[in-house]
């Protein structure tokens, strides 16, 4: 709807528009508040939790788009590998309780026992498998899938927070991290973004010293590669298996390129 101009014309004259499904893109959430005048609500959740379990008015857009407060009868849960509670700040796996869960899939045993586990208290929970953190408000960032993690030189990164740093930076409309691994035992991290329509060109050398500023060493792409359209699945999310391959897939034409090494930190000054 943003992409075309007569949506955007329909947008602008909404007085409300409830986005759901997945957690709301920071870009996107901005783009639809400067043309939606009403109101703005973001529905998270699963359709094995029956679709919407949470709700969030979006006002001015900040660094993340909260998941927002859980609909009646539904509980949010913020848990480690060993099922306990994290604390604030503490990622973990979201994990939704209450009358909206259901049953189980269909024929299928062994996924329904990884996903649905029996609740302490009663009741069936569902993992999610997002990763989340809980901030010390009791808002939730959405950080990422926690089957996208990587583990390099005994550390689990996520790439959903290099992502998103990115994604806070001028001009960037898109962004994917990805882990390759080069030879038997280095792992490194890769980021393709693209540009706004219309912004000025980005230059990954900026980019990469945004990273510096706010990342460790080891959260710090080894490259940033600027393309023109990330490649697509069928169902329109961003293609991570096409970026596996040796070198940038067809549909990401490189525009431009920048390389910082792994001890990065007074280079990149």
């Amino acid at each position: 709807l943003v992409a075309d101009e007569a949506g955007r014309d329909g947008l602008s004259g909404l007085r409300a528009l409830m986005v759901g499904g997945e957690a709301l893109p920071v870009a996107l959430a901005r783009q639809l508040r400067e043309r939606v005048p009403g109101r703005l609500l973001s529905m998270y959740g699963p359709t094995e939790t029956t679709v919407w379990s949470s709700t969030c008015e979006v006002g001015p857009v900040g660094d993340f788009v909260p998941l927002g407060e859980p609909i009646a009868n539904t509980a949010l849960y913020v848990r480690n590998a060993w099922g306990q509670e994290c604390p604030a700040l503490v990622a973990g796996e979201l994990v939704i309780g209450g009358a909206g869960v259901s049953r189980g899939y269909l024929g299928r045993p062994e996924l329904e026992a990884q996903r649905f586990i029996d609740d302490p208290g009663g009741g069936r929970l569902y993992r999610t498998g997002d990763l989340v953190r809980r901030h010390p408000d009791g808002r939730l960032e959405f950080l990422g899938r926690i089957d996208h993690q990587v583990k390099i030189r005994g550390h689990r990164i996520e790439p959903g927070e290099i992502e998103g740093v990115l994604l806070r930076q001028a001009g960037v409309r898109e962004a994917v991290v990805v882990a390759r691994r080069e030879g038997s035992d280095d792992v490194r991290l890769l980021a393709w973004v693209t540009p706004h329509a219309g912004s000025a060109p980005l230059r990954p050398e900026e980019l990469l010293r945004a990273l510096a500023r706010e990342l460790p060493a080891v959260m710090r792409p080894h490259a940033v590669t600027v393309v023109e359209r990330l490649p697509l699945t069928p169902n329109g999310k961003i293609d991570r298996n096409a970026f596996a391959v040796a070198q940038p897939p067809q549909a990401a034409k490189p525009t431009q390129a920048a390389r910082s090494p792994d001890r990065a930190a007074a280079a990149l000054e």
